[in-house]
């Protein structure tokens, strides 16, 4: 029974070492792989930390361009406001152009006595024509132009109004 059990003994170390050489060979199998891993793996982080990077930009880009156009808005708005209020400007300017545009093209109403006649001159008056001055008048009826302003000081002589009735100095 020794031979026997020696007989068996003796294959068992053999089958021991080609156990250990396969397992060397898959550990240096799997640390190359293992190392090709990591330099893959170093690789990847350092693209991921550019995308992080690229990420940050990003989100930097949007909120600028998210205020840029709050503020767009918001002077659209007071552009639209201002435009608002000179149009209304404008509006009442043109009325007030149209009025006295109106005005100016309307005849001024002659003077009228009480009944509704025409006014007559007395003979120390004068009535204001289209066109008359002080000067134009006080050469007309051969008056000094101080004295016609003495005789009527009341009178705004750069607002004389057709119909207006003045006094003539006596010569």
């Amino acid at each position: 029974m020794d031979t026997i059990s020696r007989e068996n003994n003796s294959m068992l170390p053999v089958g021991a070492i080609i156990v250990g050489v396969i397992g060397l060979l898959l550990g240096g199998y799997s640390a190359i792989k293992l190392s090709s891993v990591n330099r893959t793996l170093a690789l990847q982080e350092e693209r991921i930390a550019k995308i992080d990077t690229l990420e940050s930009q990003s989100g930097t880009a949007a909120a600028a361009s998210e205020k840029a156009t709050r503020d767009l808005s918001a002077l659209t708005r007071s552009t639209q406001d201002a435009f608002n209020q000179v149009g209304a400007e404008l509006g009442n300017l043109r009325t007030a152009i149209t009025k006295l545009e109106e005005s100016a093209k309307a005849p001024a109403p002659a003077a009228r006595a009480a009944g509704g006649a025409p006014a007559v001159a007395g003979p120390d008056e004068y009535i204001i024509k289209a066109g008359d001055t002080g000067a134009k008048i006080a050469r007309e009826k051969g008056v000094s132009l101080t004295d016609l302003q003495t005789v009527n000081p009341g009178v705004n002589w750069n607002r004389l109004a057709i119909g207006q009735k003045i006094k003539l100095p006596k010569k």
